[in-house]
């Protein structure tokens, strides 16, 4: 078995800290945090508390369904955000990995159509990622075992 990265909640306390601080020595103020579900989800919660935005919104894209193994392309799923929430607004999207860039791609690019600014922080990028980020915590070519998905769920659907 490949070696995998490991964040443990621990290190996902300090790196979202981290991440947060570069946002703020880079002068980057976001109005709205936008997480993309699920991975981004508690990294955008963390984000919006260091950083004192108290605008959180969310989108859910289907990409992933195992271990380096995904759809053909990503999938928005309802609901998506309102264009008017973001008008005019400076946005940081959160998500914990750019992988292949895909799904960053998209948000990033219906975030663009309606903000003023658009910025991106993730726990980690990969060198693959075709769309690059502002704020990085930690580079990485391997496959990632988040703290929140390393375990099974405790019930099936």
């Amino acid at each position: 078995m490949e070696e995998r990265e490991e964040l443990s909640w621990q290190e996902f306390g300090a790196a979202s800290r981290e991440l947060a601080q570069a946002v703020a020595d880079d002068g980057f103020r976001p109005g709205v945090v936008l997480s993309i579900a699920r991975g981004g989800l508690l990294l955008a919660g963390a984000l919006g508390y260091a950083l004192d935005v108290k605008s959180i919104v969310m989108m859910n894209v289907l990409y992933y369904t195992g271990v380096d193994e995904r759809l053909e392309a990503p999938v928005v799923l309802r609901p998506t955000p309102d264009g008017e929430d973001l008008a005019g607004a400076r946005v940081l999207i959160a998500d914990d990995v750019a992988d292949t860039g895909a799904t960053l791609r998209v948000v990033r690019d219906f975030c663009v159509a309606h903000a003023s600014e658009v910025r991106i922080a993730v726990l980690y990028e990969k060198p693959q990622s075709v769309v690059p980020c502002e704020y990085v915590w930690r580079r990485t070519d391997r496959w990632i075992n988040f703290p929140w998905s390393a375990e099974p769920p405790v019930t099936s659907a």
